[in-house]
C-alpha cells in the first residue's frame, strides 16, 4: 500500500507540474503533445527516473520512520524517569513525615533516649572489661567478667536503668605434687615439707572443681557519674563440716565485692573488698584491670603481690598517659620466729600456768563472725595500711611506682616473766631477771603493761613491655621493705619479737618476672620466676622461767614420807627471734612415728625459719572455642619450688653442726574450663 500511495502521489505531482507549465489557450496543443510524447521511445527513460524517485522517497520515508521510532523510545525513557522521580518524591515525602513523627516522639520521650544511651555506654564499658579479662586466660578469667556478643540475647541484662552482666567459669582441675602438702588446688608455699616431715615421703594427687567462679558486674549512669558494682566468688572456702570423703560440700566464698564511681573530671572512687593497689595493673590503676598471671594454682605464684582485702581507693587520671592514686586498706600482721621470753609453772597436779611478755593477735570471736578455729588470730589494728601509687602509660609499656606504709602494735607485759622467790632449788643461768621494775613481784603480773608501736612499709616498682606487639609480653616487679611479708603470695612473716616483747620488723623482698607468648589467637604460653626473701632478725637474752612442783608423799609402811618440792630454773641467755644462727635444725631430716592414724609426724627438732622461697613456672592455655556461646579452654602448668631455711649451729660449735634445711616440690596442674558468654 505504501508503494501504491507513493506512485499515486508521484503521478499527481507530475500532472500538476504539467498543468502549471502549459500556456493559456494551448491546452489542446499540450494534450496533443503529450499524446505524441507518450507515443515516442522516451517512455522507458521516464519510467527509470520514476523508479529512482520512488526508491529515494521510500528511503526517506524509512529514515523518517526510524527517527519516529527513536523518538518514541526516548519519550518512553523520559516517561519512566518522570515516574521514578515521582515515586522518589513520594517516598521522600513519606520519610519526611515519618521523621517528623519520630522527632516529635523523641522530644516527648527524651528521658527514655537518655536511658538507652546510658545502657549503650554501659555495654561498651562492660565489653572493654570483658576483653581485658579474656586476655588473662587463667585468673583473668579473673578476676574479671567475660562477656561476648550473642545473636540469641543481649550482652547485658537491663534492669531499672542499670545493666547486669553475669560471668565466671566452671572448672575441672587437678594437681599432682611430688611431696604432699595436704592441700587442694591452692599451694601453701610455706608448708612445703622439709625431709623429716612424713608428708615429704609421699606424693599427692587431688582433683577439684572448687576454683569455679561466679561474677556479676552492675553498671549504670547517674547523670555524668558512671557507677559500677562488682561481685566475685568461688568455692575455695571450707566450713567445719566440709570434707573430701563424700559430699565435698565446700562453701561459696567472697573474692571481691566493691562499688566505684567515676567522674568526667577523671576522679574515680572505689570501696569494698578488692585487689590491693599494690597489685600491678595492665593500664592505669582502676579496678578490674589488674595484670594477673595466667597460672592454674589458686595461690598464684611466689613473688606475686597477693592481697584482696578491704580498700577505699581514690584515683585521678591526670591525662591519657599518667594517673595517681591512694588507698586505705585493711591488714593483718603475721609473726614468725621462736624462743620468746616465757614463764611456765606446772602444779603438783600437772596443771600448767603459762605466761608470755607480749601478745599481738587475738583469736576470732564466733559472735563477731570471725573464724574461731584460725589459730593465727586477728590483729586489732591501730591503723589501716596506706598505699600510694603513680602509673605511666607513655605509649610503649606500662610503668608503676608505689609505696606502702604500715603501723604495727602489740601489748607488752614487763612483769609477765619473773623469777620465783629464791630457794635452794632455784637454778639461775645468767644474770637475774631485771625487766620488771618491781622486785617484789615473783609471779606473773600485768603491772606496768603498755602498748608498743612500730612503723613499717616498703617501696615497689614494676614495668610491663610488649617485646613483640601482640605476641610477646615481658614484665618485672620488685617490692622491698620492713614488715611487708604478708603482701607476698608465699606469706612470709612480717615480724618477730625481741627478748623484752617489743616487735622487730623483718626485712622482706619480693620479685616476679613474667614472660607471656601469644603463639596464636587461641594459644598462649607463659613462664614465670618468683622469689620471696626474709632477712634474719635474731637476738639473744630471752628470759625463761620453768617451775615444776611435786606433791607431798606421806609415809607408807616402810616407805618414808616425801615433802612437796618446787624446782625453778630461770635463764636470761636464751636465743630466739627469726633465723637465729644458733637455732636447732638437727631434726629437719629426721622422720618420726605418727601420733595417730590421721596425724603424720612433722619430724624431729627443726627451727626451719624460712630464708627464701623460689618458684619457676611453665604452662600454656589453648582455647578450643571462643564465640557467642562463651569460651572453652584447657591448660597445663608445671611448677618447681624450693624452700630454703636459715642455717643454725644447733647450740654447738662442733664441726658440721650447722644445718640449713631445704625442701623441694614438683607440681603439675591441669585445668578444663568453660567461661560464661
Amino acid at each position: 500500500m505504501k508503494k501504491l500511495a507513493a506512485i499515486g502521489l508521484s503521478l499527481f505531482l507530475m500532472s500538476g507540474t504539467a498543468f502549471a507549465d502549459t500556456p493559456k489557450g494551448s491546452t489542446k496543443e499540450a494534450a496533443a503533445e503529450t499524446t505524441k510524447a507518450a507515443a515516442k521511445p522516451m517512455e522507458a527513460k521516464t519510467n527509470a527516473e520514476l523508479a529512482a524517485q520512488m526508491e529515494e522517497l521510500r528511503q526517506t520515508l524509512q529514515a523518517q520512520q526510524e527517527q519516529l521510532q527513536l523518538l518514541k523510545e526516548e519519550l518512553a525513557r523520559r516517561d519512566r524517569q518522570i515516574e521514578e522521580v515521582r515515586e522518589a518524591a513520594a517516598a521522600a515525602n513519606a520519610r519526611a513525615a515519618d521523621a517528623s513523627t519520630k522527632a516529635t516522639e523523641a522530644v516527648a520521650t527524651s528521658a527514655e533516649v537518655k536511658t538507652t544511651t546510658s545502657a549503650l555506654n554501659t555495654t561498651v564499658s562492660n565489653m572493654e572489661a570483658s576483653n581485658a579479662a579474656v586476655q588473662n586466660a587463667g585468673e583473668s578469667s579473673a578476676g574479671n567478667p567475660d562477656t561476648a556478643k550473642s545473636g540469641d540475647g543481649p550482652v547485658a541484662i537491663k534492669y531499672k536503668g542499670v545493666s547486669l552482666t553475669p560471668g565466671g567459669f566452671l572448672a575441672a582441675e587437678t594437681v599432682d605434687r611430688s611431696r604432699a602438702t595436704s592441700s587442694d588446688i591452692n599451694t601453701p608455699f610455706t608448708s612445703i615439707p622439709y625431709p623429716g616431715n612424713s608428708l615429704a615421703k609421699v606424693s599427692e594427687f587431688n582433683a577439684s572443681g572448687r576454683q569455679s567462679r561466679l561474677t556479676l558486674l552492675v553498671q549504670g549512669d547517674a547523670g555524668s557519674i558512671k557507677l559500677k558494682g562488682y561481685y566475685e566468688g568461688d568455692f575455695l572456702g571450707a566450713a567445719t563440716t566440709s570434707n573430701n570423703r563424700q559430699s565435698n560440700s565446700y562453701v561459696f566464698r567472697q573474692r571481691q565485692a566493691f562499688a566505684s564511681a567515676s567522674l568526667e573530671s577523671g576522679w574515680t572512687f572505689s570501696g569494698g573488698q578488692m585487689w590491693s593497689l599494690a597489685s600491678e595493673n595492665k593500664k592505669g590503676m582502676l579496678n578490674l584491670d589488674e595484670s594477673l598471671p595466667l597460672q592454674i594454682d589458686a595461690q598464684f605464684l611466689v613473688g606475686f603481690t597477693l592481697s584482696r582485702d578491704y580498700g577505699f581507693r581514690v584515683v585521678k587520671a591526670l591525662n591519657n598517659k599518667f594517673s595517681a592514686g591512694v588507698s586505705v586498706e585493711g591488714s593483718q600482721a603475721t609473726i614468725g620466729g621462736r624462743g620468746f621470753s616465757a614463764y611456765t609453772n606446772t602444779s603438783a597436779t600437772g596443771a600448767a600456768t603459762v605466761s608470755q611478755n607480749f601478745w599481738l593477735n587475738a583469736p576470732g570471736t564466733n559472735g563477731g563472725l570471725y573464724n574461731i578455729t584460725d589459730t593465727t588470730g586477728y590483729t586489732p589494728n591501730k591503723a589501716p595500711d596506706f598505699i600510694a601509687k603513680l602509673a605511666a602509660d607513655p605509649g610503649f609499656g606500662h610503668y608503676e611506682l608505689f609505696g606502702i606504709l604500715s603501723e604495727f602494735r602489740n601489748r607488752i607485759y614487763p612483769c609477765a616473766v619473773v623469777a620465783p622467790a629464791t630457794s635452794a632449788t632455784t637454778t639461775v643461768t645468767g644474770p637475774a631477771l631485771t625487766l620488771c621494775s618491781d622486785a617484789t613481784v615473783v609471779a606473773p603480773s600485768a603491772e606496768d603493761a603498755y602498748n608498743d608501736s612500730r612503723t613499717g612499709g616498703g617501696m615497689g616498682a614494676s614495668l610491663a613491655l610488649p617485646v613483640v606487639a601482640k605476641k610477646l609480653d615481658f614484665s618485672l616487679k620488685v617490692l622491698a621493705g620492713d614488715g611487708i611479708g604478708r603482701y607476698g603470695s608465699a606469706q612470709l612473716a612480717d615480724m618477730t619479737a625481741r627478748p623484752d616483747g617489743t616487735m622487730a620488723l623483718i626485712r622482706n623482698q619480693q620479685s616476679l618476672a613474667k614472660l607471656e607468648w601469644h603463639v596464636a589467637p587461641k594459644v598462649v604460653f607463659y613462664t614465670y620466676f618468683g622469689n620471696e626473701y626474709d632477712w634474719r632478725a635474731a637476738y639473744t637474752g630471752y628470759e625463761s622461767v620453768i617451775i615444776a612442783n611435786t606433791p607431798a608423799i606421806p609415809a607408807s609402811g616402810a616407805n618414808p614420807a616425801y615433802p612437796a618440792t618446787t624446782t625453778a630454773k630461770t635463764s636470761i641467755t636464751g636465743i630466739g627471734g627469726y633465723g637465729s644462727p644458733f637455732a636447732n635444725n638437727s631434726g629437719c631430716s629426721l622422720e618420726k612415728t605418727p601420733s595417730a592414724t590421721g596425724t603424720p609426724s612433722t619430724g624431729g627438732t627443726c627451727a626451719g625459719d624460712i630464708k627464701n622461697i623460689i618458684e619457676g613456672t611453665l604452662g600454656f592455655w589453648h582455647k578450643i572455642y571462643q564465640g557467642p556461646q562463651g569460651r572453652l579452654q584447657w591448660g597445663v602448668q608445671y611448677s618447681y619450688l624450693e624452700k630454703f631455711g636459715w642455717s643454725g649451729v644447733n647450740n654447738s660449735t662442733a664441726p658440721g653442726a650447722q644445718v640449713a634445711p631445704r625442701a623441694v616440690d614438683n607440681m603439675m596442674f591441669t585445668s578444663f574450663r568453660y567461661y560464661l558468654p
